[in-house]
């Protein structure tokens, strides 16, 4: 396969001129200074995602010359008083669950402090009114209103370097438990005021880059997810080591030496990846999720819309084992188990498709043997867990043989990992942190330290009936025929009946017509050095797509053709939400 095609920093170009974007803290002044008639009173508003380097924003607004400062991270309770109102939903002893927050932004602020702090501000007569932080536009929502944004996988890479969550004592938390506090809480609520501002801020200021800022007027912006609704796009891919990793991505996609390997790839991941805003070559990098919150019937459908509301169902990563280790025994948990003990409504179906293999022993391990004891099976998982003994995963867990293109499915409740020398393309919902790790083979993290083991939480998800004979007449090599002609195969891969997501496996050495089925759609090109993606009416121009590449179709793109420009053969793996 050739090397190389693989796009690591895709971008989707707005407009072909860059006059709307303001690179660094001088011009944003400028621009700012601008929109704020400085010859009355102005209130700026400028709210800050979790995770903003504020003390760089201050810096680089001192040159407004603001006749008042309010810092709204100030008005909000002491860190001790949000330590204890997250104490039960952050269930401080796991270290990597908790529970969906309900709470909202207000819940952490001085109401009394709030309108004191507005009340100085309206009090201002004549000059600009800088409002700043966390919680700015609960203040006021300002004459000139600015959302200072950053990217969620830039937020998890400052908790590795040591920055830590808003407002808490506990500085010093080891890197999961800040994820988790940002992914269960803070990401929360900080979502819900952003869905709000969208529609309406001034200016939007990218601060994922440190030192880097830019910004771009609020209509442009939208402009630029406005377009991006309705036709093929790209996320940013990021690539993360893992102790299981192995070395098929750094060598198929040119990645970086960074004296690891790389187990996992993150590119179609809408709650996790950036898009590429480009304006004439000036980039403004955004979250993919803001797409879903100001665009979500365009792009997602409205039948899906309708199911999910304002959440991406669907997610495509990478698991790469080739001379690699295999991924820790696991479960996703049932919908009911979910809803009642994290407060999500739908759980973590998936499937493993097999993009690439390695010798004979590439393999899945996947359900229950038939016959087994699960009391013996789960005490030992708990002895294994105690350090007491090595699990014999094989004793209890089929482990069967993988081959390029073929595809296990994996409903909630199946034991299940990745074995060694795979590359997987896993195609899942999208409630991704919920995996309970019963067995880990003996090993610690790159970290030095043994992961989380959820033993007893697996064990009270395990389907004991998917047995041997049921996981092979079920759950391997589904495939069902759909359409055939002498230059194209379709055919629907899964997945299960009990998950929503359909997938569908499409083959041509010319072209093939995808017809919508009122969902968005999630591509991976699993077989030949590229494609086109090609509309059916001419709303969107032709979309190029490389080897092992994930790319999103909205709903409002309409009907597409899967184009071989040089009639060599191309295959790709399709995901929606079923009918």
């Amino acid at each position: 396969m050739k090397k190389g095609a693989y796009v690591q920093f895709p971008r989707t170009v707005v407009k072909n001129s860059g006059e709307n974007v303001c690179q660094g803290f001088a011009e944003i002044v400028s621009c700012l200074k601008e929109a704020c008639n400085q010859n009355v009173k102005t209130i700026l508003t400028v709210e800050c995602y979790p995770g903003v380097n504020q003390q760089e924003l201050l810096e680089g607004l001192q040159s407004l010359g603001a006749v008042l400062t309010i810092h709204s991270d100030d008005l909000a309770f002491e860190p001790e008083k949000i330590d204890a109102l997250l104490e039960k939903d952050m269930m401080d002893s796991d270290p990597v669950f908790g529970i969906m927050t309900v709470r909202r932004l207000e819940d952490y602020f001085y109401s009394d402090k709030l309108e004191a702090a507005r009340k100085e501000a309206e009090a201002v007569e004549r000059g600009i009114v800088l409002i700043y932080g966390v919680g700015a536009s609960l203040v006021h929502p300002g004459d000139v209103q600015v959302l200072a944004d950053i990217t969620r996988w830039e937020i998890q890479l400052r908790y590795r370097r040591g920055m830590s969550n808003w407002r808490t004592t506990k500085t010093d938390l080891p890197k999961l438990k800040k994820y988790k506090r940002g992914f269960f809480a803070e990401w929360r609520w900080a979502d819900k005021v952003k869905e709000k501002l969208l529609p309406t801020m001034n200016f939007y200021l990218d601060m994922t880059t440190e030192g880097q800022p830019a910004m771009v007027d609020g209509d442009n912006y939208r402009q630029g997810l406005l377009k991006l609704s309705g036709q093929p796009f790209r996320m940013v891919p990021y690539f993360d080591p893992g102790v299981w990793g192995g070395n098929w991505m750094k060598t198929h996609f040119e990645l970086p030496e960074n004296g690891s390997n790389y187990a996992w790839s993150f590119d179609g991941v809408p709650e996790e990846n950036s898009l590429l805003l480009d304006f004439g070559g000036k980039l403004i990098q955004t979250p993919a999720l803001n797409l879903v919150y100001a665009q979500p019937r365009r792009l997602l459908g409205e039948r899906v819309h309708a199911r999910f509301g304002k959440e991406f169902p669907i997610r495509f990563d990478l698991l790469d084992t080739i001379n690699g280790q295999n991924l820790s025994l696991q479960v996703h948990p049932l919908t009911e188990y979910i809803q009642q003990n994290f407060n999500m409504h739908y759980t973590q179906d998936e499937s493993y498709y097999i993009l690439d293999a390695q010798g004979e022993d590439s393999c899945v391990w996947l359900s229950v043997k038939t016959g087994i004891d699960p009391e013996a099976m789960a005490e030992d998982l708990r002895a294994a867990q105690r350090g007491e003994k090595q699990f014999p995963a094989e004793q209890y867990v089929n482990c069967l043989p993988a081959k390029k293109h073929d595809h296990f499915l994996i409903p909630a409740g199946t034991v299940h990992c990745s074995g060694a020398n795979t590359m997987v393309l896993e195609i899942s919902a999208t409630p991704y942190i919920f995996t309970f790790k019963m067995w880990d083979w003996g090993r610690v993290d790159l970290d030095g330290k043994p992961r989380p083991i959820h033993v007893d939480r697996g064990v009270a998800n395990i389907q004991w009936d998917r047995n041997t004979e049921w996981v092979k007449e079920n759950l391997v090599n589904a495939v069902t025929p759909v359409y055939e002609d002498e230059h194209t195969h379709v055919e629907r891969t899964g997945l299960h009946e009990r998950e929503f997501i359909d997938t569908f496996r499409v083959d041509t050495d010319k072209e093939a017509t995808i017809h919508r089925n009122g969902s968005v759609h999630v591509m991976n090109l699993v077989d030949g050095c590229q494609a086109k993606l090609v509309s059916t009416d001419g709303s969107f121009e032709p979309f190029e797509i490389h080897y092992a590449e994930t790319c999103i179709i909205p709903q409002a793109a309409g009907d597409y053709k899967l184009v071989s420009e040089d009639g060599s053969p191309v295959k790709a793996i399709i995901a929606c939400v079923r009918n």
